[in-house]
């Protein structure tokens, strides 16, 4: 690859090439250009080989590494790190081998960031994206406690923060000092991102049909024609009445397989965001309080919050432009 002070760029190959058969000598043109006569005849001699395509840049890698790592030992490092989770550091000195050559190893087998690898598995993960909107929609619900009257103890403490819950099961006339949970629904398009949520008292099946029926309409209004749903193994969805109403839409149902909810990752890491700038990003002095803030939290994460994965936009611009090249 040529750098920015290179004598010699592909462009620069070819006038040398050019003073060459005009019928001067090479270490003349060589002498011209700052380069070295050898050079100059090793591209003409390429030149002549292979016309235009052997001026361009080869790769400097060599044919043959004979004091390469073996075969065997990188598959023992490899092993090492998905097993056991092990860094250089602590591979080298079981192998006997030097540290800055096991994260070397591992640089080529794409496994020297543990972030790259699932946890449970150590197997590298594989990302992937649909090609269009609708084809793939990710649905899932969040579990989240609900907050008592005057704040919970992530605002107010423990201390005040058991008062509040013990007031507001006394005020409900509750024989248990539980104050319950609120269920998030969530679908999210596995090509634009954008979300759709709603805050449930539970999770049955009735609740999840109902939920997706909004969210179908709600894609439905951005010009989204949903093909298939994913979803986990909840009982909601693995209902055959949940399926029955995908299918009477002409949507395909596909379920995770069980313990993998990397597969349903779109949802799961909106559900994070979800904790991170909704449900946790300031404090709340009751359930609905929190409850009322999710539409607008919808709204900036849908039309103004950059969404890293696709390139910095947010999803309704990934939305419009994919209307735009399948129109």
């Amino acid at each position: 690859m040529s750098h920015r002070n290179a004598r010699l760029t592909v462009h620069g190959r070819r006038i040398l090439i050019e003073r060459v058969l005009s019928g001067r000598p090479v270490a003349h043109v060589a002498a011209e250009m700052g380069i070295s006569r050898a050079t100059g005849h090793k591209w003409v001699r390429r030149w002549r080989a292979e016309g235009d395509a052997g001026l361009a840049d080869r790769s400097s890698r060599p044919r043959a590494t004979p004091h390469r790592t073996p075969a065997t030992v990188e598959a023992r490092v490899c092993e090492l790190r998905q097993a056991r989770k092990l860094g250089p550091a602590r591979i080298g000195p079981i192998l006997g081998l030097p540290a800055s050559t096991v994260h070397r190893i591992l640089t080529r087998h794409h496994l020297n960031r543990l972030a790259w690898l699932d946890r449970p598995t150590g197997q590298p993960i594989r990302r992937y994206e649909r090609d269009r909107p609708g084809e793939l929609v990710h649905v899932d619900i969040k579990k989240l406690g609900n907050i008592p009257d005057g704040g919970g103890w992530r605002t107010v403490g423990r201390p005040v923060g058991n008062q509040n819950r013990q007031a507001t099961t006394d005020l409900r006339k509750s024989s248990k000092p539980v104050i319950g949970y609120s269920y998030i629904h969530s679908a999210v398009d596995d090509h634009s991102r954008l979300a759709y949520s709603e805050v449930l008292p539970d999770e049955r099946q009735h609740t999840a049909i109902a939920f997706w029926q909004r969210a179908h309409a709600f894609f439905a209004t951005h010009g989204i024609t949903v093909e298939q749903v994913l979803t986990d193994n909840g009982s909601c969805y693995k209902s055959k009445l949940f399926t029955q109403t995908l299918t009477a839409a002409g949507i395909t149902h596909k379920k995770i397989r069980p313990y993998r909810p990397q597969t349903n990752g779109k949802v799961e890491r909106f559900n994070r965001t979800l904790l991170d700038e909704w449900a946790y990003q300031r404090p709340y002095t009751s359930n609905e309080q929190r409850t009322a803030a999710l539409a607008d939290f919808l709204h900036t994460y849908n039309h103004h919050r950059s969404h890293t994965a696709i390139g910095g936009q947010p999803p309704i611009t990934r939305v419009n432009n994919a209307a735009g090249q399948y129109t």
